[in-house]
């Protein structure tokens, strides 16, 4: 990624850089939910796979030229199993939060056995079998996506339902590729709230079943990005599909939730609480 040029400094208020002999998404995740809680524009960084002795002084030049170009020292998060990398990254120019030293030695010495300093771990796939569930969570989803197949229903962990365009399929696919759950997802349709029910093939499986809703006015902007100006988008047609909906879950008995203002994590930890449902770990 490269350096901004000086005219394009007053676009952020400061640079954090998210450091990592991996992926890096457990630092910059951790980086987010901090750097949230300021009311700060932060141009972020990701530097993955720093796992040699070259690569962290790479880091460490990269920081601060950073450092030299702003005229502030970046906010520096660093996952680096290896002590003698984040040792090299911590002697740059930035404010360092080192996730892994900060918690690694007080539990080995709470745990009473020493860290075994692998990298990447997190990734490492455990246990084939976990992994082929995850796999086949995913292709479950992808299947019974938008209501297209009522075939093996009966193995589903969650039925996802709402509509159009209110956050089922994303949804859907996060909890198949984070959790290994098997959701599928069916749209409630103007036709449905004439018939005053659920789809066809979903009432044995009511208790499975969570809607989620949405906020007219996001919805219309969400749909007209999609299809503009059309009676789909349209914010009277959205209010009434929201409305219709809504009062079709109340009459059910289905819990939901208002996906407006909540992120997909939010939603699927939300939904796994009130089904109950057993979060699977990889």
């Amino acid at each position: 990624m490269s350096l901004p040029t000086p005219a394009a400094k007053s676009s952020y208020d400061r640079t954090a850089f998210f450091v990592s002999d991996g992926t890096g998404i457990t630092a910059e995740t951790f980086g987010h939910s901090v750097l949230l809680q300021f009311d700060l524009r932060f141009r972020e960084v990701r530097l993955p796979f720093v796992d040699s002795i070259d690569k962290a002084h790479e880091a460490v030049k990269r920081i601060n030229e950073s450092a030299a170009m702003d005229g502030k020292r970046p906010i520096v998060f660093i996952t680096l199993v290896k002590s003698e990398l984040s040792v090299i990254v911590r002697k740059s120019e930035g404010l360092h939060m080192d996730l892994i030293q900060t918690f690694v030695e007080p539990l080995e010495q709470e745990l009473g056995v020493p860290s075994t300093h692998t990298i990447g771990r997190s990734h490492n796939i455990a246990d084939p079998n976990d992994y082929k569930n995850r796999i086949e969570a995913i292709n479950f989803a992808l299947a019974h996506d938008d209501g297209q197949s009522h075939k093996n229903l009966a193995t589903a962990d969650v039925i996802l339902v709402g509509v159009s365009r209110s956050g089922k399929t994303p949804t859907s696919l996060y909890l198949a590729m984070q959790y290994g759950i098997k959701a599928a997802n069916y749209p409630l349709i103007p036709e449905d709230f004439e018939r005053g029910h659920l789809p066809i093939g979903l009432a044995p499986y009511r208790g499975k079943i969570f809607g989620l809703s949405i906020a007219p006015d996001r919805l219309s902007e969400v749909r007209n990005e999609r299809r503009p100006g059309s009676k789909y988008a349209s914010l009277e047609n959205c209010r009434y599909e929201v409305n219709e909906a809504e009062h079709m879950m109340q009459r059910e008995g289905i819990r939901w939730v208002s996906t407006t203002v909540k992120s997909i994590e939010e939603i699927a930890t939300l939904m796994l609480q009130e089904l109950r449902l057993e979060k699977r770990a990889y």
